[in-house]
């Protein structure tokens, strides 16, 4: 006799399977997004292969044990709609006297009338990947997604779906004297939504360029900027990067840095976190030539509940490299800053210098720090060390301050500020270096 047993309650899903659903979604979304003149299913249709093969990260990883992204699961993002129309206005501190080149993505889509590329020397082209002329086009499709570093799910999600992409290229030999700025600025929609910036700047052999990267948004509400930057730093080339992120409090910003240095060339970056209610920058270096030079420069200042997430990478492959990383957070609050930096030195590596710090500064007994610098070291000649702080202003010094006339207020900001400078003075632009001064020294403990 056959039994049949009926269940009118149906099995709910595990966390897992709502991850990979939710992945699914996120996948979709970014797919339906791409305009037809940008399909270039040769390099996207292996990135979606990638991010179907991944899962949406969870704590159990290791690289995500402490940045918790659950939170996301319960929002129903939706790709961006064609750009607003937005006047000069709409970038607020976005605008810098210094700058006379600036290109401009509005919810990861190319925004000519904020854009301004007038004053652009010769051997410069700074443009959207869709206006770009057929033979640089090419060139450009030769690095875009190329990269030596290993993909991940989020940046196969971006490769996936970016709309359009910022490129900066500059031909060998070719130095350009005044910063050229990228913005990625994100507006409010009807409902949440999902951008995908993407960033190529290639810097030809011989050449010399400064690149400020900003992201930049007021959206209160849920809003997913998931952005990607390429730099290529071909043999002898000089590239100065500075990235400022400084989102809405709604803001989950996933971000990844992927740079490739030739033969004697100089990377020098300096990332700032400022916004954004669950950020998380990736930076990973790969050296393809002897005798670079890598020098980077972080610093991450948040508060409330804000959570800023570090992770480096630095892949020095060739002999006679030298790396130096130093990283700072400012935590005020309840805000949770995390810090891991890795430096890879195989045995091919001889005679590489690299050095790493993290300092941390607590202004509250909630705050928290998750700090992890990493040397794995094959190489047997070689100088490499690594180090990390934590503190919290210093009683004393608060109070030999006050015994010279200084309020209280005033002397935390003012041993604040000289905690960050060190690393707000590699800034190129002064008026710059003045907005993360009064950013910064607002937080007193």
């Amino acid at each position: 006799m056959a039994i049949s047993v009926s269940n009118s309650t149906a099995a709910s899903p595990t966390p897992q399977a709502k991850r990979d659903a939710y992945l699914q979604h996120l996948l979709s979304v970014a797919q339906a997004g791409v305009p037809e003149a940008l399909k270039l299913e040769s390099l996207r249709e292996p990135a979606a292969a990638i991010a179907q093969e991944h899962s949406f990260p969870s704590t159990r990883q290791e690289d995500w044990r402490f940045t918790d992204l659950s939170p996301m699961l319960a929002v129903p993002f939706q790709t961006s709609a064609a750009a607003p129309s937005l006047d000069v206005g709409a970038l607020g501190p976005v605008q810098l006297p210094e700058v006379s080149n600036r290109l401009v993505m509005v919810n990861g889509q190319f925004s000519p009338t904020l854009s301004s590329l007038s004053e652009l020397p010769a051997g410069v082209v700074v443009s959207n990947l869709a206006s770009l002329s057929t033979d640089l086009r090419t060139r450009v499709l030769e690095r875009l997604g190329q990269s030596p570093s290993s993909p991940d799910v989020f940046s196969a999600l971006n490769t996936a779906g970016f709309q359009d992409a910022a490129v900066v290229w500059v031909d060998r030999n070719v130095a350009v004297s005044e910063p050229i700025q990228v913005v990625a600025l994100s507006v409010a929609q009807a409902g949440p939504t999902v951008t995908h910036p993407r960033c190529l700047v290639v810097a030809e052999a011989g050449s010399a360029v400064t690149v400020v990267e900003d992201f930049w948004s007021e959206i209160p509400g849920d809003h997913f900027n998931n952005s990607v930057t390429e730099i290529w730093a071909d043999d002898n080339a000089e590239v100065t990067h500075v990235r400022l992120q400084r989102e809405g409090a709604g803001t989950f910003h996933i971000g990844k840095t992927a740079v490739t240095q030739g033969r004697d060339s100089r990377y020098r970056c300096t990332p700032i976190s400022l916004g954004a209610r669950i950020s998380r920058h990736n930076l990973v270096v790969t050296q393809t030539g002897p005798q670079t030079e890598t020098m980077l420069n972080g610093l991450s200042a948040i508060a409330d509940t804000q959570l800023a997430d570090t992770h480096s990478v630095i892949s020095l492959n060739h002999p006679h490299g030298n790396a130096d990383q130093r990283h700072k957070c400012i935590v005020d609050g309840r805000a949770h800053a995390v810090f891991n930096g890795r430096v890879w030195v195989p045995r091919a590596s001889q005679q590489t210098n690299a050095s790493q710090l993290n300092r941390n500064l607590l202004l509250s007994d909630k705050a928290r720090v998750d700090t992890k610098p990493e040397l794995d070291i094959v190489a047997d000649n070689v100088q490499c060390a690594h180090g990390a702080t934590v503190s919290q202003l210093d009683a004393n010094e608060v109070f030999y301050l006050q015994s010279r006339g200084i309020s209280a207020d005033q002397a935390q900001r003012l041993l604040i500020y000289g905690f960050a400078m060190e690393m707000i003075d590699t800034f190129p632009l002064a008026s710059l270096r003045e907005q993360l001064i009064a950013a910064v020294t607002q937080r007193t403990a």
